[in-house]
């Protein structure tokens, strides 16, 4: 039996036991890499700023008169006012006094005018009696019926009743003018008596008061009595880069959110500084707010900017690679990787918009980097 086996064994076919002994070649998968698909999705770019909150239009109120004291103090810090509203009073004590004397000098003053009314109309019925007698002897003398002393002494008396009309037209004329002297006056008085009442010029929210009882006003203080924010309209102040300040638009809408609050306030941007600041190289911008928002003037705030929004091819920030020749991304079909590049667009968070080179589901490299290179082969894994 044994003999036999041997027998058999040394009968095989050569080829069959080496091929029995050679080893199976197989081919290296590639390293296993994280891959994301491009995807169709609403994208929105902002800019976050952050600044103080501020008055769009600050409304200053200072006395009109010097040197009068305090009696009254209506408005307190916090308060709405009207325009025209009465916010302090100053003491009219010494206008009351002027406004009698005043009076006093206008009654005299008509008196007087009343009076050289009636002695010019005296001296005008005394002028033409004269004139009419003068006028008569006149026509006597030329007939010879008169003497030369009567003509002259009709003649004489002519001329004096005209010149008392002359003095009593001047006199009339220097009481009309005591009179509009004395109205002059009384009006200058009554416009410092309206002073006196410390009124808004404009409606608003007053915002400080520094009117205090028993001081005296004086329209030269470096502080007004009080302060307005006008039509209690209250802005967001905020520094921006200058980078980002072409990308902004006036009307541009803003969420701002103040220091401690935790609801937001919509608002659009009002004015954006032609001016950036040499240092800092910060520019400004002033974001004005929908409705009177119940915010403290000089609190802090922040702004998110709305740059733009679309529905659009987008990736992960990390499958992008910006270098010398601009953005790219590592293409992944059928497991080889191969450079390809893109055009960006908006950024939200940690998406970017893909205006050009992929479309809607290709899978790229999920964290583009340096290991790989173009034909290089490997294993996806798709990220959940």
């Amino acid at each position: 039996m044994l003999v036999a086996a041997l027998i058999v064994g040394l009968a095989a076919p050569a080829g069959t036991a080496l091929r029995a002994q050679s080893p199976v070649s197989h081919v290296a998968p590639g390293p296993s890499v994280t891959v994301v698909e491009a995807t169709v999705s609403e994208i929105v770019e902002s800019v976050i700023v952050s600044g103080t909150m501020v008055a769009r239009d600050e409304v200053l109120v200072m006395p009109e008169v010097d040197g009068l004291a305090i009696v009254d103090v209506f408005g307190e810090a916090g308060d709405q006012v009207f325009r025209g509203q009465v916010l302090a009073r100053l003491s009219r004590t010494a206008f009351d006094v002027q406004k009698m004397q005043n009076e006093a000098q206008i009654t005299r003053a008509e008196a007087v005018i009343a009076q050289a009314r009636a002695q010019l109309a005296e001296a005008e019925a005394n002028h033409r009696h004269a004139s009419n007698s003068f006028e008569r002897t006149k026509s006597l003398h030329d007939r010879g019926n008169a003497t030369l002393e009567l003509y002259d002494q009709r003649a004489a008396a002519a001329r004096s009743t005209e010149a008392r009309v002359n003095a009593s037209s001047q006199a009339l004329a220097i009481a009309t003018a005591d009179w509009t002297v004395a109205m002059a006056q009384r009006r200058d008085i009554d416009v410092k008596l309206a002073r006196t009442d410390i009124k808004a010029p404009a409606a608003g929210i007053i915002s400080r008061r520094n009117a205090k009882l028993g001081a005296l006003a004086s329209t030269a203080a470096s502080e007004p009595l009080f302060r307005i924010f006008a039509d209690a309209a209250v802005e967001l102040e905020a520094d921006v880069a200058e980078v980002e300040l072409p990308r902004l638009a006036i009307d541009k809408p803003v969420t701002v959110t103040p220091s401690g609050s935790s609801s937001s306030l919509t608002g659009s941007i009002r004015l954006i500084s032609p001016e950036v600041d040499r240092l800092s190289r910060l520019g400004r911008v002033r974001v004005s707010l929908a409705g009177i928002a119940p915010i403290a003037i000089g609190s802090f705030a922040r702004g998110v900017i709305e740059i733009g929004r679309r529905k659009s091819v987008t990736l992960p920030l990390s499958a992008v690679v910006y270098g010398r020749n601009g953005p790219t991304v590592q293409h992944v079909a059928d497991g080889r990787v191969s450079t390809r590049k893109i055009g960006v667009g908006l950024v939200e968070g940690s998406r970017v918009e893909i205006l050009s080179g992929l479309v809607n589901g290709e899978t790229v490299v999920a964290r583009a980097g340096s290991f790989l290179r173009d034909g290089d082969i490997i294993t996806p894994v798709a990220t959940q």
